[in-house]
C-alpha cells in the first residue's frame, strides 16, 4: 500500500530550550532551514498543530504562532480543515556543490568544542559574525533573554 504524502511530515522538530530562542522562532528556523536543504518542497504539507503540540508537549498557540508567522513570510498558506502547506521555496543549499566548505566547517565546529564552546556559545559566535558581515541585526533576534540574563525586566 502507498503512503500518501499528506499523511508523512517532511520536518520533524526539536526544540532548544537553552537556547534562549523563543519556541515559536525555533520552529519557523526548522521549517526555513528544510526548506534550504530540500527536506520541504513546494506543496508539502507541514505536521498538524496536534501532532507537534502532543509530540513536543508545547501549547497549541505557540506551534499556531510559528505557522502564522511563516504565512506571513510567505512561505507556507493554510487550508481551512486541510492543513498547512509550503508555498514557494527558499534558495535551496547544494550540500554536494559544498561538501569543502561542509568539511571546513564539522573541522571548525571540533575546534570551537575543543576549545570549550558549548551548542549556545557556538551559536552567538556565528550570529555575531553573521550580525558583522550583514551590518544589522536579524530582524528575528530576541533581546529579552540578554536582559533577563544581565538581571533586567524582561
Amino acid at each position: 500500500m502507498e503512503l500518501d504524502k499528506v499523511d508523512v511530515p517532511q520536518v520533524r522538530f526539536v526544540l532548544d530550550p537553552s537556547s534562549g530562542v523563543p519556541t515559536y522562532l525555533q520552529l519557523v528556523h526548522q521549517v526555513e532551514q528544510a526548506l534550504r536543504l530540500g527536506v520541504l518542497r513546494d506543496g508539502d504539507q507541514l505536521p498538524r498543530i496536534r501532532d507537534v503540540v502532543e509530540t513536543l508537549a508545547i501549547n497549541p498557540n505557540t506551534v499556531q504562532k510559528a505557522y502564522r508567522e511563516l504565512t506571513t513570510r510567505g512561505i507556507v498558506t493554510a487550508q481551512q480543515g486541510v492543513g498547512t502547506f509550503v508555498r514557494g521555496t527558499l534558495p535551496v543549499v547544494d550540500l554536494a556543490g559544498h561538501a569543502s566548505l561542509r568539511r571546513r566547517l564539522v573541522a571548525w565546529m571540533r575546534d570551537a568544542r575543543a576549545a570549550g564552546l558549548d551548542h549556545g556559545g557556538i551559536g552567538a559566535l556565528v550570529a555575531s559574525v553573521l550580525h558583522e558581515e550583514a551590518g544589522a541585526a536579524p530582524a528575528d533576534a530576541d533581546p529579552a533573554p540578554a536582559r533577563r540574563r544581565h538581571g533586567g525586566a524582561a
